[in-house]
This record gives structure tokens, C-alpha cells and sequence, in this order.
């Protein structure tokens, strides 16, 4: 199972919806290996990140991928993070760098089984790919306010 995360840079109340996020993690148990696909950017992918390490402390059958839009060796560097396991760049070489975020945001949709979400605003990142997962027929959870 690949599961994958979206949300706001900026968060408040990061304390609660960290819960919320390690709640609907430990409801997913599986006996097969969960792929977590982060996105690295803002403080929704790090606290997704900090819930998906403490997730696979306890369930071993849990990897972590760094989902790049960039191949520039400061934007890696500057995201280098022990927390993942792997690095992937998605094929989207031709994209001009205003896209490469939401192009590697669709391509993360597209690979993935869930997306876990906390979006409240109509506006943004987190919620066009909340949206276009919408549009997909992906299954997905919003732990936030945003209603489609």
C-alpha cells in the first residue's frame, strides 16, 4: 500500500492534527509493506513525516520516500533528512520548475492508494491536489475543515 500527504505550510495546533494523523495510520495495519510517499515541504509534510517514522518504530514493514520535484543538488541538500529511507524523482524533467511542485503533487495521486490530507482553506496547493485526488476517484481523508 502507498499512502501519501497534503496539507498547508503553515499550521496551527500541530500537537492535534499530529494525533489525527498517527490515529488514522495505526487503523491501517497491514501485513504487506506501507510506502509513504512525502513531499517534504512545510509544516503538514513534517509533521506527516514525523508520524510515518514513529509508525514504522512500531509496524517494520513501513518505508519513507522523499518525493523530489527538483533535481538541484541545493534544494536535496537543503532537504536531506534521516527520516527517509529513499529519494525518488518522478518523471517530470520537462516540467517548467513553476509546475514541477504540483506536477510531483498529481504524480504522487497518481501512485498512491490514499492520500491523507488536512486541508481547510479553498485555496493553495494542499487543496488542488486534495481536489484533483477528488477527481481521480482516490481514496483519501481530510482531517481538515475543507468540504468538497
Amino acid at each position: 500500500m502507498i499512502i501519501t500527504f497534503c496539507g498547508h505550510s503553515k499550521l496551527t495546533d500541530c500537537d492535534g492534527i499530529s494525533e489525527k494523523v498517527f490515529e488514522v495510520l495505526k487503523n491501517i495495519k497491514s501485513d504487506k509493506e506501507i510506502y509513504f510517499y512525502l513531499g517534504g515541504y512545510g509544516s503538514f509534510d513534517a509533521l506527516a513525516a514525523i508520524c510515518c517514522k514513529r509508525y514504522k518504530e512500531i509496524y517494520k514493514n513501513a518505508k519513507l520516500f522523499f518525493i523530489t520535484p527538483y533535481l538541484d543538488d541545493v534544494y536535496l541538500k537543503n532537504r536531506e533528512c534521516s527520516v527517509y529511507d529513499e529519494t525518488i524523482y518522478p518523471e517530470i524533467e520537462n516540467v517548467p520548475l513553476k509546475f514541477a511542485i504540483s506536477k510531483r503533487n498529481k504524480w504522487m495521486v497518481d501512485n498512491s492508494d490514499l492520500l491523507i490530507a488536512y486541508v481547510n482553506f479553498s485555496w493553495g496547493g494542499a487543496v488542488k491536489t486534495l481536489e484533483y485526488a477528488h477527481r481521480k476517484n482516490k481514496a483519501y481523508i481530510n482531517l481538515g475543515n475543507y468540504k468538497l
